[in-house]
């Protein structure tokens, strides 16, 4: 049961492991793209191509989608970034119910975006834990957990791959030693919850310090994107460093773009224009000046 990219290595470790995939659940296809075509996730378009079985509903909540998952007669549940809520019929139905890939040191960073609030937070490590999923929000007894370091230099695509590859071998091994597996209670201290991304959390407030602003470009790209406003247009910041020199939030320091934040200031070096394809910052500048004393919003 998944969605988006992150789970489908998590699929293909089943897969290859051996393990009898009896059906794949993932949310129903979506307009996508310019032609704003149904496009199917990419679970869907994964389990599809290997000829799986592949269930789509909106809700489970209905008796009839309970049922038909009921019918499937399940050792176990693989869930990974699926996005729907399990009603507590679905979590029964397996004999070794419904186990979760989350990613992030549970119990902090509960919710819908781990990856990219643990760079926005500045934490120096996160992780994997696969969990026992209950009827609360990823509040399950913890199973097996693993840690990786996040770097000055971390970025939420990096670390977004390595931790599905992670939580891909992790599973294979959970399945492998069920249900001689002992669950851990997630502890009562620590708890914090990532909030679901929305496209306003790119917007770039240059009142805030410059180390703030870095991570949040780190941590959202590619989506929502991160970006301010230079000269009426949007400008999408797609990397950026902490730089040198004071002044008021948000007016241009220099030549190279840096900009003033609360804290510091914060050099893009890498941006893209409406309608324009990627560049560095010296590209675009070599065309586009951006003299000093310029204030972005």
């Amino acid at each position: 049961m998944g969605t988006p990219d992150f789970s489908v290595p998590i699929l293909a470790a089943l897969m290859e492991a051996g393990h009898d995939v009896a059906c794949v659940y993932s949310q129903p296809p979506r307009p996508a793209g310019r032609g704003h075509k149904e496009q199917p996730t990419p679970v869907h378009a994964f389990a599809a191509a290997r000829g799986l079985e592949v269930r789509t509903p909106k809700s489970l909540k209905g008796a009839e989608a309970q049922a038909e998952f009921a019918a499937l007669d399940l050792d176990v549940a693989v869930v990974a970034a699926y996005g729907l809520i399990l009603p507590k019929a679905v979590l029964d139905a397996p004999r070794l119910g419904c186990l979760n890939v989350h990613a992030s040191l549970l119990p902090r960073w509960r919710g819908a975006a781990p990856i990219q609030r643990a760079i926005q937070a500045g934490d120096c490590e996160t992780g994997v834990t696969i969990m026992q999923m209950d009827e609360g929000l990823d509040t399950g007894a913890m199973l097996l957990m693993e840690r990786l370091p996040i770097t000055a230099t971390t970025t939420a695509a990096g670390l977004h791959d390595a931790l599905a590859a992670m939580g891909a071998r992790m599973m294979v091994d959970a399945l492998a030693r069920l249900p001689d597996l002992v669950p851990v209670p997630q502890p009562a201290e620590g708890i914090t919850y990532a909030a679901k991304l929305a496209k306003d959390d790119g917007r770039l407030d240059w009142s805030r310090p410059a180390a703030e602003l870095e991570r949040q470009v780190r941590a959202l790209n590619p989506w929502p994107g991160v970006w301010c406003e230079l000269a009426g247009e949007r400008l999408k910041v797609l990397a950026a460093e902490i730089a040198d020199g004071r002044g008021a939030p948000g007016t241009v320091l220099d030549d190279g773009l840096s900009v003033a934040c609360g804290a510091g200031a914060l050099r893009p070096t890498r941006v893209q224009r409406p309608g324009k394809a990627p560049m560095s910052t010296a590209e675009m500048l070599r065309g586009y000046a951006v003299p000093r004393g310029t204030v972005l919003g």
